[in-house]
């Protein structure tokens, strides 16, 4: 039975996003369908992209083999690129793009994300990413020299390096993590560069990735070594996948909240990034809000 206000009580203001749901639509499925289309932007293009730089069966691929520091860092930053073009899609747009358990986490615990709709992100960037490398696998049955590349990239893998004890790539993620969510967030709340916080992802990939990528893959991300884990078989002390970025999330957030870096405020990513505001926006025209036969925002 649909709960019913009295005609003279204020309208329920719905922010998916932030605070307590609507309670007649408590569950937002277009912000989780296309947050799951963003994510699977995300992994096709950082995929093909890792693909293209380092297997043998490219000219790229091949004159990059002797400069494996360049070659990593050019796979950071490609992949970083990737959030870019998913969070300019028009899926991203209305999403915000978060393409991240991580930083999806990072967001609900700051106070911009509630519990339901964290659950429905995580699982769309956990689906996206699967279908996007199950899409590149099925492709590598129609074009089998595909197939070859793509299966000796590993999808992309992120596996952690096995001549370290484990409690070091587990910390590269967790550093790593803590050290993405703290330059988004300090670059969105800043008035004049918050422009360049879809951006950033690639840059922070480009400077990181020669200097821990070996240990752990450099991934920040569980939904990105997820994927890509399933296609090549690569379990490989995955945990670290999902214990390290959350726990750099959380470290990020208490940071923040501490006031060590100064007083920096947690932005919504869509509002910082699009301009959106109260519930879901427009998919063919992002900057607006739809509305519903009643009035109401939808």
């Amino acid at each position: 039975m649909t709960a019913t206000r009295p005609p003279d009580s204020p309208p329920i203001m719905d922010l998916p996003l932030a605070g307590a749901p609507h309670p007649d639509h408590p569950l937002h499925w277009k912000l989780y369908g296309c947050e799951m289309v963003a994510t699977m932007a995300l992994m096709l293009c950082g995929i093909v992209s890792v693909t293209v730089l380092t297997t043998p069966y490219t000219p790229i691929g091949r004159a990059l083999a002797p400069h494996p520091i360049v070659q990593t860092a050019l796979c950071g930053l490609f992949f970083g690129l990737a959030g870019t073009v998913a969070a300019f899609t028009p899926f991203g747009r209305v999403s915000g793009a978060h393409v991240s358990p991580s930083v999806s986490l990072a967001f609900s615990l700051a106070g911009r994300l509630g519990g339901v709709d964290l659950c429905g992100y995580v699982v769309a960037q956990m689906a996206g990413a699967c279908l996007a490398a199950m899409m590149l696998a099925a492709l590598g049955h129609v074009l089998p020299v595909w197939g070859e590349m793509v299966r000796a990239a590993a999808f992309a893998a992120t596996v952690p390096f096995s001549g370290v004890a484990v409690i070091w790539p587990l910390v590269t993620e967790m550093v790593l993590t803590c050290l993405l969510v703290i330059m988004l967030c300090a670059l969105a709340a800043h008035p004049v560069l918050k422009w360049f916080t879809p951006w950033a992802g690639g840059v922070f990939f480009l400077v990181c990735n020669p200097v821990s990528a070996w240990l752990s893959g450099n991934s920040s991300n569980l939904a990105r070594s997820f994927g890509p884990a399933l296609m090549a078989g690569r379990w490989e002390s995955f945990w670290i996948y999902a214990l390290g970025p959350f726990m750099g999330a959380a470290l990020a957030i208490w940071v923040l909240r501490s006031r060590l870096l100064g007083r920096i405020e947690v932005e919504e990513a869509r509002l910082v990034n699009f301009g959106h505001h109260g519930r879901i926006p427009s998919l063919l025209h992002p900057g607006h809000r739809e509305r519903t036969g009643d009035g109401r925002h939808d």
